[in-house]
Order: C-alpha cells, then sequence, then structure tokens
C-alpha cells in the first residue's frame, strides 16, 4: 500500500504502530515530517507537506491514540 500526504488516518495509524511509545502531543512537526517520510510505503513528495497537512496527521494520530 502506498501513502500519501492526503492518507492522514492511514498514516496516523502506521505512526501509532511504529511509535507506540511516543506522546504525539509531544512531537514537533519536524520530527513528524521525518517520521511520516520514513514510513514504509510512503510515496508522496516530501515538499508537498505544509502545516495543515501535518497538522491534521498529528490530530488523526491523537485520536488514535486515546
Amino acid at each position: 500500500m502506498s501513502l500519501t500526504w492526503q492518507d492522514s488516518w492511514e498514516i496516523a495509524q502506521a505512526l501509532s504502530d511504529h511509535y507506540p511509545t511516543i506522546d504525539p502531543k509531544s512531537v514537533r512537526f519536524t520530527d513528524l515530517h521525518r517520521w511520516i517520510c520514513q514510513l514504509e510505503g510512503f510515496e508522496d513528495d516530501p515538499q508537498r507537506s505544509n502545516e495543515k497537512i501535518l497538522e491534521a496527521i498529528l490530530l488523526a494520530w491523537l485520536e488514535e491514540s486515546a
């Protein structure tokens, strides 16, 4: 399965699985961006992200980890 910046829920699930001990509230956007780009199956252009996209992914991750 390939992931793009538009797949916020799928990315959030992958982050939750990959970083189960991390509190999403403590993650900086720079780290979040790097972690997403390193996810297996992530195939989008790293330059296409922005603060709104990262915020949506982070909020989905918070809900996933709740």
